[in-house]
Parts: structure tokens; sequence; C-alpha cells
């Protein structure tokens, strides 16, 4: 992944519209994120630095899973069509 301006990064979360979660909501995620984060560890998939410090942010902004995944695919195909041009 490239490198991550994390602040950018909450500014857009911050001014997007979606239903943010709970505060038990964000515990019950951080807690499955811990266990995902585990198993890849097991695996011999360490995340990087920035990456765990943007889903740290997403969960701090209360950003729900799905929503996280789908923003992070959309980062990722943009930053591809932008190499590509």
């Amino acid at each position: 992944m490239a490198q991550l301006n994390i602040d950018v990064i909450r500014a857009q979360i911050r001014a997007m519209d979606f239903q943010r979660g709970t505060p038990d909501q964000v515990a019950q995620w951080r807690e499955d994120d811990r266990d995902s984060r585990h198993n890849l560890v097991i695996e011999g998939m360490n995340p990087e630095a920035d990456e765990d410090a943007l889903f740290a942010m997403m969960m701090d902004e209360g950003v729900p899973p799905a929503l996280a995944s789908k923003l992070v695919v959309d980062m990722l195909t943009t930053n591809a069509s932008q190499l590509a041009a």
C-alpha cells in the first residue's frame, strides 16, 4: 500500500455521511480486529505500521468494518488508476 496521510483521510471520513458505530459496536469491532490481526501474524502476514494506523483511525471515527473495507478498496483502486494514467 502507498504511504498514507492519515490526517487527510480522517478529514475525508469526517466529511462523509454514514451511520457511525455506537461505543459498544466499536468495542466489538476492535475485539474482532485484534482477532483478525492475530491470525494474520500467525500466517506471517504482518500489517504495515501505516495500515495499522489507518484502521485504528477508522475505528476511532466509528467507521463500520464493511465501509472501512470499501474505503480501502476505493483508495487502492484510485491509487492504481492514478499510477496507470
